[in-house]
């Protein structure tokens, strides 16, 4: 059956049943549309009494579907958001009907959330986009497929719509396994590893007594999720003869997408981010090694040093692979450079 529906009244679809039409109603209306909607949003709408059938209401997702039947699914208006839209500068990189890619700044928050109400990414969002958001789960939002942290620079994917946030979300949930998604950061760490490159397979969970850090666990823990990291170094500031370094740039890939993976992964193999004081504070003195200019600016560097600076993904309806580099912010220049001094 090739597009079934026809619009009516611009918020309504409308079909007749065929002979082949077998199955619950939610799943063969979810396959007749295709990818416009989700199955749970499908069955959402069917018990919020959206679906007629032969003209009476039918609430039960799980009814089958009967040849001859003629259905009517009512789509509600996107509701409005509860954040609201805040004009808040973007840095655009790209953008269209389907998706919009940024460069996050430091101190911006993705997500409203206990402290941070005003001032996030999605704030942004909802007042650039405006209209173009056409409703993520019925709601006129944009879709937050990944996080950065607040103090974390670099390349994010947003979706303006259910078709290319469920595309996206399977692309990260993958993390680039079987799918072309690709993920890869900067950061400017303590020492310098022993290797320079490897891979960190270490499972992380919650700290015990505290559930906003994470911290490696043994691979039996009940709370513990894979995480693997891939790492290479780039550059050893003030490298000694006996192969060691006062800090070095490395280049980090994920194959998994844990919350503070790359911090908690470098921290575990004893090289720490840079002004990380969450999973670093203890290698603080270090600055003590540097000239005076140095030390000056290591210890005004006011977060992690780490940035998103590569992100490639499958347009979720062209398939064009859509890759994306943004250089490291001008705080992370001025922290290498004055390591390099």
């Amino acid at each position: 059956m090739s597009d079934p529906f026809k619009q009516a009244s611009g918020i309504r679809k409308v079909l007749t049943a065929d002979e082949k039409a077998e199955g619950r109603l939610d799943a063969w209306l979810t396959a007749q549309l295709g990818e416009e909607f989700s199955r749970s949003r499908v069955k959402v709408l069917i018990k919020d009494g959206q679906l007629l059938v032969n003209g009476a209401v039918v609430l039960d997702p799980q009814k089958k579907v009967r040849s001859g039947d003629n259905y009517e699914l009512l789509l509600p208006e996107p509701e409005d958001p509860t954040p609201k839209g805040e004009v808040i500068p973007l840095d655009i990189l790209y953008e269209d009907d389907d998706l919009i890619v940024i460069s996050k700044p430091t101190g911006m928050v993705v997500h409203p959330a206990a402290g941070n109400w005003t001032g996030t990414l999605v704030n942004a969002l909802i007042h650039h986009c405006g209209d173009s958001l056409s409703g993520i789960g019925g709601v006129r939002r944009p879709g937050i497929v990944h996080r950065l942290d607040k103090d974390t620079t670099g390349v994010m994917v947003v979706a303006k719509n259910d078709i290319a946030h469920r595309h996206l979300s399977l692309q990260f949930a993958d993390h680039g396994r079987t799918m072309p998604l690709k993920r890869a950061y900067q950061a400017i760490v303590w020492g310098r590893p022993r290797s320079l490159s490897g891979t960190i397979d270490a499972p992380l969970g919650r700290s015990t007594g505290d559930r906003t850090r994470r911290s490696v666990k043994r691979p039996d823990s009940q709370d513990a999720d894979e995480a693997i990291t891939h790492y290479a170094v780039l550059e050893r500031f003030h490298e000694s003869p006996d192969a060691t370094a006062l800090a070095a740039l490395v280049e980090c890939h994920l194959e998994t997408g844990r919350t503070h993976q790359i911090r908690v992964h470098m921290a575990h193999i004893g090289h720490p981010l840079l002004g990380d004081t969450v999973y670093g504070a203890h290698f603080r003195t270090k600055a003590n090694l540097l000239p005076d200019e140095a030390r000056n600016v290591v210890n005004s560097f006011g977060r992690q040093a780490l940035h998103a600076y590569m992100l490639q993904f499958e347009h979720p309806r062209t398939g064009e692979l859509m890759d994306f580099e943004v250089p490291l912010p001008a705080d992370m220049v001025e922290l290498a450079e004055a390591l390099r001094r």
